[in-house]
């Protein structure tokens, strides 16, 4: 199984969206969120150049955000990517 990484707010939308979907997909992730640690901000802001969230990392490999990732499920890609060992 993948590792998967999130960078997230409890408040944000497109994090909920995102949640959701790996949920739906049976997918663990590692959720940290900014809001609360500004380490983990400067963290995510370093790693993508964006301050916006989720930020979404399959396998070390920086993916986007909501909008990127159900991009991948539309293409039918995500599933290959989550199956991939982390």
């Amino acid at each position: 199984m993948a590792k998967i990484e999130m960078y997230t707010t409890q408040w944000c939308g497109y994090c909920a969206r995102a949640r959701a979907l790996l949920e739906k997909k049976g997918a663990a992730y590692e959720e940290m969120d900014v809001m609360e640690d500004e380490g983990k901000r400067a963290e995510m802001r370093a790693r993508t150049n964006r301050t916006s969230v989720p930020q979404i990392f399959i396998n070390g490999q920086h993916i986007g955000g909501s909008d990127e990732l159900a991009a991948l499920e539309q293409q039918g890609r995500l599933d290959a990517l989550l199956a991939q060992p982390g």
